[in-house]
């Protein structure tokens, strides 16, 4: 029986691809080219004759903090098309597993940290990402109500701010780690001696590398059954100066950052609490130094890739 992976060619789907082939499992990716998700009778017709066992949705707009507060209509209004044709076509086509990625920001914006699963829906989002979190949202509920209403063995997974190969490196829409990376390896070559970045450099996140992610996606699918979600991560976290300053000593750039106050940092702290998943027995295996030099070799590599700038 066939497994699908939505948005195989972006950070996410483009890992359980990888992960799939070194299982020695056989998958079949999509991405925009192969159908239009927000185009409803087109994304049921496609899964209908597919007919997969087992569809894992990593097919959404994403973006950094830049993205997400600058197009909130775009985050909300097409995440939401995306994740509900693909979520009712499944249905229709009696789909018999279903992985639903969230995202660490569906969470309260002042949450105790680490976050607990059960913190959902306790308090305020940050506004800068409050649209995607709200259809991010909005596609858990969805998840659940199908397990409530017709005993769908569906799951959704949480992962924390993920990077690894295939990221979106953009200057202004790009996550954070991929961001920096493109931004300290152009400042490197074009012997600067100064970068400007967003923020403070205070702000706390939790990096989890998208092999990892990827790994944790198939053990959940195997593993897990509930309408609970699951937090997929690391269990430690660093801030973004920190951040900087392991990139730039991996990329040896000697110049100096300067913080641009007048951008947003987003939410001050983003830590999972990864007991629910450690319980079950997965856990993370890359470092996160390790990640970050094997990325910057596959930017290195691939930095005439159409991906970057998008």
């Amino acid at each position: 029986m066939t497994i699908l992976i939505a948005g195989a060619t972006g950070l996410v789907g483009s890992a359980l691809l990888r992960e799939f082939k070194r299982l020695g499992s056989s998958a079949v990716g999509i991405s925009s080219k192969d159908v239009n998700l927000l185009d409803r009778s087109a994304t049921f017709a496609y899964i209908k004759n597919l007919s997969p066992r087992m569809i894992i949705d990593a097919a959404a707009k994403v973006g950094g903090i830049g993205a997400t507060s600058s197009f909130p209509v775009k985050f909300l209004s097409q995440n939401i098309q995306i994740q509900t044709n693909l979520i009712d076509a499944a249905h229709h086509a009696g789909v018999e597993k279903f992985v639903f990625l969230g995202s660490s920001c569906i969470y309260p914006r002042d949450c105790i940290q680490p976050i607990k699963e059960e913190y959902i829906l306790t308090g305020a989002l940050e506004s800068t990402n409050s649209a995607y979190s709200i259809a991010k949202l909005a596609g858990i509920e969805l998840i659940k109500s199908y397990r409530k209403e017709y005993g769908h063995a569906w799951i959704s997974v949480m992962p924390s701010n993920l990077y690894g190969p295939n990221d979106n490196f953009d200057i202004e829409n790009g996550h954070v780690l991929a961001t920096l990376i493109r931004k300290i390896f152009e400042a490197k070559n074009s012997n600067s001696q100064t970068i400007n970045l967003w923020g403070t450099g205070v702000a706390r996140r939790e990096f989890l590398h998208v092999d990892d992610l990827a790994k944790a996606v198939i053990f959940c699918s195997e593993n897990y059954d509930s309408d609970s979600i699951i937090n997929i991560g690391t269990g430690t976290d660093i801030t973004i100066k920190e951040l900087a300053e392991k990139i730039a000593e991996t990329i040896k750039f000697k110049g100096e950052f300067i913080w641009d106050t007048s951008r947003p940092d987003g939410t001050i702290q983003k830590l999972l609490d990864i007991g629910k998943i450690s319980k079950l027995g997965w856990k993370p295996t890359i470092h996160l130094e390790q990640g970050i030099k094997s990325t910057i070799e596959w930017y290195r590599k691939n930095q005439q890739s159409s991906n970057f700038g998008k």
